[in-house]
């Protein structure tokens, strides 16, 4: 009489699919990057600070250029036409509705009056934004 040998259960994973699945994220994440970094072009002031945890939601952005032109960035869309204070607590006040736990910051031009940025920040507080936090950008080595 004839046995057959029973096959044992191979217990090794294939690791050829993730792999391919990290290099299509990889090419999407290096496309991606240059176009979230659009915006108003603002220089900003120089300070240590603590950055955004990076498993955040990607933050409302509130700039005052430096002519002192208020505009509006919602995670990878930027708004190229300027704004009045009015119209960016507004629509924040929207979004801020829609995603409460999202992070507010204000990228002002290093130019700008101290009173314009406080403006800026009374008028989205006053849309509802639980905190706002301030961009700088950090000091250069020399």
């Amino acid at each position: 009489m004839y046995q057959r040998k029973r096959r044992r259960p191979v217990a090794e994973i294939n690791v050829v699919p993730y792999i391919d699945v990290m290099l299509v994220l990889l090419i999407i994440f290096m496309v991606t990057a240059p176009i979230v970094s659009q915006g108003v072009k603002v220089e900003l002031p120089q300070g240590n600070a603590e950055t955004l945890p990076p498993d955040s939601k990607p933050p409302i952005v509130a700039s005052i250029d430096a002519a002192g032109e208020y505009f509006l960035n919602v995670g990878s869309s930027s708004n190229s036409v300027a704004m009045d204070l009015e119209q960016v607590s507004t629509e924040v006040g929207a979004l801020i509705q829609l995603e409460p736990l999202r992070p507010v910051v204000v990228k002002a031009d290093r130019s700008i009056p101290y009173e314009s940025v406080i403006q800026l920040m009374i008028s989205l507080q006053g849309a509802g934004v639980p905190a706002v936090g301030l961009m700088t950008d950090s000091p250069k080595e020399k």
